[in-house]
């Protein structure tokens, strides 16, 4: 399985001013995964130090953070020899022993020479108020699900993503067929490696549902194990409303569909909560799509959306009949899986921050709006076969955007006033419009 984020830790080991590196990501996503892979093939060595439930790196670390003290302890500790140009030294689940994450700051000053990565579930370094967090000192790598490009790879289908890439629409047209499928599959197993290993191994999707509602059930349980007691029963009651809020017409997020009366300052702890451990992405409203759109962010309006698709599709309950029935399951749930499945994609980029605008009469909305370089750009998901784009009419009528997109299952095809991208090209759409942008 490759993925993406290999080329970044390569560009890391690059730099000549190389800070400690913390891969940041949701429980699941392949932090471990990636970090030993990336150890393994770019190191001569990997001192690999996993701190849960390690009795003798809390004793470690509860004492003096003394750079060589420490390189001593974790050589006997790894059983690897550790030197500085040629081994990379992993600190996995370091949330367990705060004071682990403090070292960093000594590691950045006293020995800077040496590869150092940790990682974590957000869930545990976001809740350690006590810990001196190591700020200035290191640098942050985000690990999402795989994208849909990563996952067509992982399924055999490497020569297909290469082909997205490559733009060549009238050639990729000719494989329409292949694309659509995988984007089935897609919708129902995600980007959880887990969950594409398990169907890699088996072709049993029964399997893979097994897999995603274990996940689910170990994210619930965490809720237990992490968060204030007060705030758990309100983190599952909001966690376990986002399919019910994205299945509606609208999907602007409604306190009352939680539980009826509920009002926004019982649940910030907990929206708060789920968006720092990974779990959920929030996407707020723009008044007015002018730079920088953060600026004009109405904070009372938004959409939630969880982590991954094939996630949403078992929280769902999707029927894998769906996958069987033509082009049906981009429509389920009123296209939520497709709204999801696009910002993911949008997200996983890491080169767009998306929001979304509506009139303030509710007269036209727009799913997604992003800033690339100097330009604003619409979006609009169509997940049916009609592609009436009123709002998106609406919106280049009043505003005049350089770029304006329609995501649908249609072909690639560019008109006078938007650009129509199949669904499937989503991955490739940041680069497309990078490439097209001057200065960026």
């Amino acid at each position: 399985m490759f993925r993406n984020a290999i080329n970044d830790l390569i560009r890391w080991k690059n730099l000549k001013d190389r800070k400690p590196l913390i891969i940041r990501g949701a429980r699941q996503v392949g932090k471990t995964w990636l970090m030993k892979e990336f150890g393994k093939t770019q190191f001569e060595r990997c001192a690999y130090i996993n701190f849960d439930s390690n009795e003798r790196m809390e004793n470690l670390f509860s004492g003096n953070l003394d750079v060589k003290r420490i390189l001593t302890a974790l050589q006997i500790e790894s059983e690897v020899k550790i030197d500085a140009e040629n081994t990379l030294i992993i600190f996995d689940e370091v949330q367990e022993v705060p004071r682990a994450l403090t070292s960093l700051k000594y590691f950045y000053e006293n020995a800077p020479e040496y590869y150092i990565i940790a990682a974590g579930s957000i869930l545990g370094i976001a809740l350690h108020p006590d810990t001196s967090f190591p700020v200035g000192k290191v640098d942050f790598l985000d690990l999402y699900p795989l994208d849909f490009l990563e996952f067509s790879s992982a399924l055999g289908n490497k020569d297909l993503a290469e082909l997205l890439k490559s733009k060549d629409f009238s050639l990729v047209r000719s494989f329409k067929g292949k694309y659509i499928d995988l984007l089935k599959q897609y919708y129902y197993i995600g980007g959880m490696p887990e969950a594409i290993v398990s169907f890699i191994d088996t072709q049993d999707y029964t399997r893979v549902r097994e897999v995603q509602n274990r996940l689910l059930m170990a994210y619930e349980q965490d809720f237990s194990k992490h968060a204030p007691n007060e705030a758990v029963p309100r983190i599952r009651m909001l966690w376990k409303s986002i399919p019910a809020q994205l299945a509606r017409e609208n999907r602007k997020f409604i306190y009352g569909l939680i539980r009826q009366g509920a009002r926004a300052r019982e649940f910030e702890l907990a929206m708060m909560w789920l968006i720092d451990c990974g779990l959920v992405y929030k996407v707020g409203r723009v008044t007015k799509p002018d730079m920088p759109l953060i600026a004009y962010q109405d904070f009372n309006a938004f959409k939630l959306f969880v982590l991954d698709v094939g996630l949403l599709s078992a929280m769902s309950g999707l029927d894998l009949k769906s996958l069987l029935e033509g082009n049906k399951v981009f429509e389920e749930f009123k296209g939520a899986l497709t709204e999801q499945y696009v910002l993911q994609q949008l997200i996983t980029s890491k080169k767009i921050t998306p929001y979304y605008w509506s009139a303030e009469k509710g007269t036209a909305e727009i799913d997604f709006i992003f800033q690339i370089g100097m330009d604003i750009v619409p979006l609009e998901v169509k997940a049916a076969e009609n592609l009436q784009a009123k709002s998106l009419k609406i919106y280049c009528q009043k505003f005049k955007p350089k770029h304006a997109i329609r995501i649908s299952m249609s072909d690639y095809r560019q008109e006078d006033w938007l650009t129509n991208l199949p669904l499937y090209a989503v991955d490739i759409l940041p680069d497309m419009l990078l490439e097209s942008t001057p200065g960026t």
